[in-house]
């Protein structure tokens, strides 16, 4: 662990937490040679920190309303004819439980320890492991030619099975950093708070998915745009208000687990479905659904319910984490559309399951529906008017 980092920025605003603050702040201690906390955001010439700026504030009322739009349009997405097939049979449900609360959580714990990270970069990583799926997933699941059925449910699932096992994965895999303050004053139930606060738009989503068709498509391209602008201005806001010394201060260790911890998620994953012979596009489907982390819902965490003079800088990792985890399942869609698209052919999970479902309009809406009563002249004495099937 770096230490002069952990002292310059970490267990220096510890002092706060002391019964008499004034008697911590005063002259009477060893201020950093800088005297400021790059993580914390403090500006120079004694301005005040961070954390109590204006613009922090406007950032997490940002951050709050990103994080509805995009539960919003997770809900848009959810098909209640599907969820029958899918509670009779339970394999994206299983995939999800595994993916995101086994497997990643496990990876972001050996890599914290590998790297040797400290107790905030550490708990940033495990939050961030915790996570369940987000809408990336779903939008890259469509490109490689991917089962949606199973991306969409997995999606779904992880996030309402996070309200019980991402308290309890983050609580686990935290106990190696028990003798920490930050790890001891863990908001578990303020992250709790956040997750239940997450159903209301959920909810409100699959209402409108469930009576209102087309509004429910016009407001999932609009979670989906909210997903890259509130990403892009979060890292552009935060990068010159606050100068290079904040990504200056975070630890190269921290990139590096940022770099690869989607990529081992996205290869587990894949693994993971090769053990339960699934077909290649459901492989390419849970690969990218286990990498693919909700990042909006682990930075409002990190934004709302963490004290910001403990955190630091280290709100900031899924920000990194997203840039990464884009980057390489751009990757992934491109080494498909160039060698792998012909060499797999599409077996569904079921053959009577329809995996038209909402993400395809995206792809298809600018097609003309011919498909719809297509006249057939096999019989000479009769037209037959044959319905195809569209995508619901």
């Amino acid at each position: 662990m770096d230490s002069s980092w952990v002292e310059n920025g970490t267990l220096a605003p510890f002092a706060s937490l002391s019964p008499e603050p004034e008697n911590s702040s005063s002259g009477s201690g060893s201020p950093s040679p800088s005297g400021r906390v790059p993580q914390a955001g403090t500006g120079p010439g004694g301005s005040p920190p961070f954390w109590d700026t204006p613009l922090n504030q406007g950032l997490s009322v940002f951050v709050g309303l990103a994080l509805c739009t995009t539960m919003l349009g997770l809900g848009c997405t959810v098909e209640l004819s599907q969820l029958g097939g899918q509670l009779r049979r339970p394999v994206g449900v299983l995939l999800a439980l595994l993916c995101q609360f086994v497997l990643m959580p496990l990876l972001a714990f050996l890599l914290a320890l590998l790297f040797a990270l400290d107790e905030v970069a550490a708990v940033a990583v495990l939050l961030c492991g915790c996570c369940p799926g987000g809408n990336l997933s779903n939008i890259m699941s469509l490109l490689v030619n991917g089962d949606m059925n199973l991306s969409i449910i997995m999606t779904a699932s992880s996030t309402l099975l996070a309200l019980l096992l991402m308290p309890l994965c983050l609580w686990i895999y935290s106990r190696a950093w028990i003798n920490t303050p930050l790890v001891q004053l863990l908001p578990l139930g303020a992250v709790s708070l956040t997750l239940c606060s997450t159903l209301l738009p959920i909810g409100v989503g699959v209402f409108i998915r469930y009576k209102y068709t087309r509004v429910a498509d016009l407001l999932l391209k609009v979670s989906l745009w909210s997903l890259l602008v509130t990403l892009v201005l979060l890292f552009i806001l935060t990068g010159t208000m606050l100068g290079p010394e904040l990504l200056a201060s975070i630890p190269a260790s921290v990139y590096l687990v940022a770099l690869l911890m989607p990529l081992a998620g996205y290869a587990s994953g894949y693994g993971l479905a090769t053990l339960f012979h699934l077909p290649p596009h459901c492989k390419r489907t849970v690969s990218l659904e286990t990498g693919c982390q909700n990042v909006q819902l682990c930075t409002a965490i990190l934004k709302l319910t963490f004290p910001p003079h403990l955190i630091g800088s280290m709100y900031m990792f899924p920000l990194l984490y997203a840039l990464f985890q884009a980057a390489e399942a751009g990757i992934f869609v491109l080494v498909y559309k160039m060698y792998g698209r012909d060499a797999y052919k599409q077996d569904p999970l079921n053959e009577d399951e329809d995996t038209d479902i909402s993400y395809k309009k995206l792809k298809e809406e600018e097609m003309a529906d011919t498909s719809y009563g297509t006249v057939t002249r096999e019989e000479h004495n009769s037209i037959l008017m044959e319905p195809a099937q569209t995508a619901l």
